[in-house]
């Protein structure tokens, strides 16, 4: 059996473009692959400063990288730990599939449905101008909502499934927000892995 599949589908939408692979990982080693970086991962919790106020941030997470140029993003800087063998294996099959390059790697860990990412866009500095993301989900499926900073009626929806891959092409974090919202559903776990380019010291 294949353990990657290149099965895909393309959603063209304004300034957007996303590919989403729904079997990425066959289930095997979606489940290995889960396993074994939610418990080999060094997680943290970092605080948040929302509207003065200090609040940790509802969900864990871990940055690793090829070198060690720090990644900052709402008021949190982090610093890379070495790309362990399993993420940078993971990480030469995604840059052959998308054929973009990446060298840092996001890890977020969502324990339950209070768990959550709001509306937000991966435009940070140290991405370049339009950079690529692409997001690895494993464990429980999460409904990952995205829309167009303009166009009221563009709002969209999709479901992350347990070894699935979603490549957010350019320029879309400059046009579109997405989010993992809250819910009150009893869920379980989900670990996810941006992968993304550093460009900038």
């Amino acid at each position: 059996m294949d353990l990657f599949s290149e099965e895909k589908q393309v959603l063209q939408l304004p300034g957007a473009e996303l590919v989403y692979y729904p079997n990425f990982c066959a289930k095997p080693e979606a489940d290995l692959l889960f396993n074994s970086l939610k418990t080999s991962t060094n997680w943290q919790e970092d605080d948040i400063k929302l509207f003065g106020k200090v609040y940790k941030q509802p969900r864990l997470t871990a940055l690793y990288g090829e070198s060690n140029k720090p990644y900052s993003y709402s008021s949190i800087t982090m610093y890379p730990q070495s790309f362990p063998e399993n993420i940078k294996s993971l990480k030469t099959k995604i840059e052959t599939i998308s054929q973009e390059k990446f060298n840092t790697v996001l890890l977020n860990l969502y324990r339950d449905g209070n768990d959550s990412n709001g509306w937000h866009a991966d435009n940070e500095k140290e991405l370049g101008k339009h950079p690529v993301i692409a997001s690895l989900t494993l464990g429980e499926e999460r409904p990952f909502h995205f829309k167009h900073r303009r166009i009221k009626e563009q709002r969209h929806k999709i479901i992350l499934e347990h070894g699935s891959l979603l490549i957010m092409k350019a320029p879309m974090q400059e046009h579109w927000l997405h989010q993992i919202a809250k819910t009150k559903r009893k869920i379980g776990e989900r670990i996810n892995l941006t992968f993304r380019n550093i460009i900038n010291n």
